[in-house]
């Protein structure tokens, strides 16, 4: 079920209305969250609703296998088993073909020959998430954060909240469990607030991503068939696609969450008005960038070592990082690619200097501020450039044609006019998210608006703009990973 979809507008309201007005107790709340999580996965392909119970099961019976242990090598003994079945499922699903087709090639290239054999096998929508959702559950009660959770509805409401189920954000127990266990009370500012969030998600998705991708989807086809100057502007839609896409995701399972209560972790923060790559992804896919730092960065030794220790840390968060998204060799180089533009920064300890949101209580940002921005903008996209491509040779392919003599002509394409009004909206969006960048989402600060006709015209006018310039529903980006 999307959250873009007919049917996530009907199933929204009606669990709403039965969770405030039919359960009476907070373990029906959770129950009923519960059914409606399993119902929601479910709509996908119900066949893996089998494999999300086990996953959840595995865990919750290893954890307090962890907890009771009488020693710390049986205390391993269990954090390990529910590591290797949880990444041996995750390995199967995800990257079985990836490794047996790479090393065919691998023993093609000394002149042997092998038929690789694989598998037709579907990917789990959600996997990668719900996965590390209870990988940092085992791991905090193996640290002794958190004691192991009893109440098995409690723990699996945690780990398939349906929110946060399929996309993110990647939650700790240590945030969300509380929340889970303690009552809540209906709180009308915070279903506004909600609602608002669910609102500007919508509008990301619909308008910007999905407006944005019939161009990208055209453009990255076939690049040899377009200057390089229309190349560049398919890049930077691709850009605009993917942030709308997934921050749009994140703000609707934010604002649903705000529905029932319940916050989840923030899990993007205006990334586009970074000053450098290490701001950048403090402010890209945050959930996942901590969870990285972690519970591999940091057990790693961090930074805390030699220039030779950081060095090496950091490569392999960023590799892992970009193996996480998928199994091919450019989510790999995409991940390396982030790494290098890591390095000076690293090198010459200048990677938390920009710590807090470009120009704070100001209009415009400095001439060094918007040219860092830029810049950090720039080599983004070329990273995004292996994001996007299907393989090596095509995203090779489209870096060539991309810096070909046509560079500096004007982008041109049989619907270059349509394009124009996306970018307007680009424009538009960019403005708003601007103004709102000290907010935790960009239209937040309506709801301070006294004027209540001035807040209402502002919500109908963006409901118009996702009405009437809405396009065939289209599924989330980020479900493939």
């Amino acid at each position: 079920m999307l959250f873009n979809s007919f049917a996530f507008a009907l199933f929204l309201p009606v669990v709403f209305l039965l969770y405030w007005r039919v359960t009476k107790t907070l373990q029906q709340q959770n129950i009923l969250l519960l059914i409606a999580s399993y119902f929601f996965y479910g709509c996908w392909d119900w066949r893996f609703l089998f494999l999300l119970a086990f996953s959840t099961f595995l865990d919750f019976f290893t954890g307090l296998k962890i907890m009771n242990a009488p020693t710390r090598r049986n205390k391993q003994l269990w954090l390990w088993l529910s590591i290797t079945i949880n990444l041996g499922f995750l390995g199967f699903f995800k990257y079985y073909n990836f490794f047996v087709t790479s090393f065919a090639e691998a023993i093609s290239n000394v002149g042997l020959h092998v038929n690789p054999w694989t598998l037709s096998v579907i990917l789990p929508v959600g996997i990668s998430f719900y996965t590390f959702h209870g990988l940092s559950y085992v791991f905090d009660i193996y640290r002794d954060r958190i004691k192991a959770e009893r109440n098995f509805v409690e723990y699996a409401l945690f780990v398939s909240f349906f929110p946060l189920l399929v996309a993110g954000p990647i939650e700790r127990a240590t945030h969300l469990l509380p929340q889970i266990k303690e009552s809540r009370k209906f709180d009308y500012s915070k279903m506004v607030d909600g609602l608002r969030q669910i609102l500007w998600g919508l509008f990301k998705k619909i308008i910007i991503a999905d407006q944005s991708a019939q161009y990208v989807n055209l453009i990255f086809s076939d690049p040899s068939s377009f200057s390089g100057s229309t190349l560049v502007l398919g890049v930077i839609f691709f850009a605009f696609q993917i942030y709308g896409d997934f921050s749009g995701y994140s703000d609707i399972a934010l604002g649903t969450a705000r529905l029932f209560g319940i916050e989840l972790l923030r899990n993007f923060a205006y990334p586009y008005f970074s000053r450098d790559i290490a701001e950048f992804w403090r402010r890209w896919h945050i959930s996942l960038s901590s969870w990285f730092r972690d519970y591999l960065y940091i057990p790693l030794g961090g930074s805390k070592g030699g220039t030779w220790m950081k060095v090496r840390n950091t490569f392999i968060i960023f590799l892992v990082s970009g193996f996480w998204h998928g199994a091919n060799w450019t989510f790999i180089v995409w991940g390396g690619l982030n790494a290098i533009y890591f390095m000076p920064l690293l090198l010459t300890n200048k990677n938390r200097d920009n710590l807090q949101i470009v120009a704070a209580g100001k209009t415009f940002p400095t001439l060094k501020e918007l040219f860092s921005m830029l810049l950090t903008f720039g080599l983004t996209c070329f990273a995004w450039i292996f994001f996007r491509a299907k393989d090596m040779s095509h995203a090779l392919a489209y870096i060539k044609h991309m810096f070909s003599r046509s560079l500096f002509s004007a982008p041109n394409f049989y619907s270059i006019n349509d394009a124009k009004k996306t970018l307007l909206f680009i424009l538009f969006f960019l403005i708003v998210e601007w103004m709102g960048r000290e907010q935790p989402y960009a239209i937040a600060r309506i709801g301070g608006v006294k004027r209540r006709y001035i807040r209402w015209l502002s919500y109908y006018a963006i409901i118009w703009v996702i009405i009437n310039y809405s396009t065939k529903e289209q599924t989330f980006i980020y479900f493939q990973f």
